[in-house]
């Protein structure tokens, strides 16, 4: 079914994601609808692609640099700005139907915008909000704002509405809607496909995210030194001011001698490749994620998942029946996991299956398009009673 409402997307990077890859998912065939992003970039292509009208702030630019985690006195010298970028929304809301909030930062400045746009505000939550990854003021501010002008608060896991909730946000608000994919794997042996890409042969196990110390590729480079001749593909860029994690992973790299081993292939666009062609797929984040968007997609691929034991990978992986659970930053504990998974990895074929279920039932791109849909319209309604 078409979508009638007029929907203003907004996010204030101008880079691609994990919460970047679920909106352009979600925009889709959203005519009559718009994007409202801070900044230039990957995402503003990808969204007039998919053919959305994209404005871009003239305030905007590289207010990504502004982290999260930083105090929001640091952000002081950028009042002003910000302030006109809340100008801009509100400018801007006031032509749709429904605001349509992508991150923590896009939320912040739509709810204050919307004390003049007075629209159904929608704040789509894809962190957890916890001391690890926001400022006590920050995580103040974005409860009491939802709390006050969100009409719903989506979250992609328990674990994610579970942290919203403990920091005071109001339980009326939330809509778990478990993030969705549609993946299918390239009928290719994994030989074929590591010739095909350039990979080493022998044992070889990746991990696929951003690169960001919370992400905890660090762990995985330790645990390959306690694991003579395996071999490890990091996937990812350092997207949002953390170029300095980066260079300490280079460093790491070269202190511990594995730089035949340890190979940093950067951005990719063939993420699903990549991840067909390794024997383990390795999500060593140390602090708990809200969701794990490279679990289900290993798990539709076919590939053994080793994660750590917190946010939302436990009920992704069923605590341990679709993949295995290693305490949160522990380099021995993942190293004696992988060891176990490339031994015999014949012995994880029942796994293997009953992941690749679980993924197609649980985290389908339609069963996620269809509650967000259906959760849109809703919000609409109940603004136009």
């Amino acid at each position: 079914m078409m979508s009638s409402e007029r929907v203003l997307f907004v996010d204030h990077t101008g880079q691609i994601g994990g919460a970047e890859l679920i909106l352009l998912d979600v925009v889709q065939g959203r005519k009559g609808s718009s994007a409202f992003l801070f900044e230039q970039g990957p995402l503003a292509k990808a969204m007039a692609e998919r053919g959305l009208p994209v404005i871009t702030s003239r305030w905007g630019q590289g207010l990504t640099n502004f982290r999260r985690d930083s105090s929001w006195l640091k952000a002081l010298p950028l009042f002003g700005r910000l302030a006109a970028i809340t100008a801009e929304l509100a400018r801007t809301a006031r032509a749709h139907d429904v605001v349509y909030a992508n991150s923590q930062k896009a939320f912040v400045l739509s709810a204050i915008a919307n004390l003049v746009a007075r629209r159904p505000l929608i704040w789509h939550l894809h962190d957890i909000i916890s001391p690890a990854h926001f400022g006590a003021v920050q995580r103040r501010m974005q409860v009491v704002l939802a709390n006050r002008f969100a009409a719903k608060v989506i979250v992609p896991s328990e674990a994610a509405a579970a942290a919203f909730i403990e920091a005071g946000g109001r339980r009326s608000l939330v809509e778990v809607v478990p993030n969705g994919l549609a993946v299918e794997p390239v009928p290719a042996s994994r030989e074929e496909l590591r010739q095909r890409l350039g990979l080493p042969s022998g044992p070889l196990v990746g991990v696929f995210s951003r690169l960001a110390q919370w992400k905890g590729q660090h762990v995985l480079i330790e645990a390959l030194a306690k694991l003579p001749g395996v071999h490890g593909i990091i996937v990812g860029d350092a997207l949002f001011g953390e170029q300095d994690y980066a260079a300490q992973l280079t460093g790491l790299v070269a202190d511990l001698g594995l730089g035949d081993r340890i190979h940093f292939l950067g951005h990719r666009n063939d993420v699903p490749l990549l991840m067909q062609s390794v024997d383990a797929m390795v999500h060593p984040s140390i602090d708990p994620e809200p969701f794990g968007r490279t679990l289900v997609e290993a798990m539709l691929a076919g590939v053994p998942v080793i994660a750590t034991d917190a946010g939302a990978a436990p009920d992704i992986l069923e605590h341990g029946r679709a993949g295995l659970l290693v305490p949160p930053g522990d380099a021995r504990a993942l190293a004696e996991a992988l060891d176990a998974v490339l031994a015999e990895p014949e012995i994880l074929a029942p796994q293997l299956d009953y992941a690749s279920r679980r993924a197609r039932t649980h985290y389908s791109l339609a069963r996620m398009l269809d509650s967000i849909g259906l959760l849109i319209r809703n919000v609409h309604a109940g603004a136009a009673v």
